[in-house]
C-alpha cells in the first residue's frame, strides 16, 4: 500500500480520551472505522456502544455517512493536514432503546392535579 494512501486518524471520545492514532487506507469506509472503534473501545467507560449504529463520527463539523470513504470525507479546504486527523465520536442509543423508554413513560399512570376555588 503506498505511503501517501494512508491517513492517520485518532478518535476523541466523550470524556476527552482518545482511541489511536491509527493509520487507515483512504479507501476505508466510515462503517469500517466504526467497527474498529467498537473493537478498540475502552471497557472501563460508563457508556459503551454495542453496535456500529450506536456511533456517530464527526469530522470538520459534519456527521460522516457509513457508505463514504475517508477520501470522500476529507475537508474541502485544501490538502489534509500532515499530522493526525481527529474525529469526534458520539454515542447515541439505537432507536429501539429510545422507543421502549418512551413507551415506559407513557405507561405510567398520569397524575391529575385538581384545584378548587371558593369565591
Amino acid at each position: 500500500m503506498p505511503e501517501e494512501d494512508l491517513v492517520e486518524l485518532k478518535f476523541r471520545l466523550y470524556d476527552g480520551s482518545d482511541i489511536g492514532p491509527i493509520r487507515y487506507s483512504s479507501s476505508s469506509t466510515v462503517a469500517m472505522l466504526k467497527e474498529r472503534i467498537i473493537s478498540e473501545w475502552p471497557r472501563d467507560k460508563k457508556i459503551v456502544p454495542k453496535v456500529a449504529n450506536d456511533v456517530k463520527l464527526i469530522s470538520a463539523g459534519k456527521i460522516l455517512e457509513n457508505n463514504k470513504t475517508i477520501a470522500q470525507c476529507r475537508s474541502p479546504f485544501g490538502e489534509p493536514p500532515a499530522d493526525v486527523i481527529t474525529m469526534h465520536v458520539v454515542v447515541q442509543p439505537s432507536l429501539t432503546k429510545t422507543k421502549t423508554a418512551e413507551k415506559k413513560v407513557e405507561e405510567l399512570p398520569k397524575k391529575t392535579a385538581c384545584s378548587c376555588s371558593i369565591l
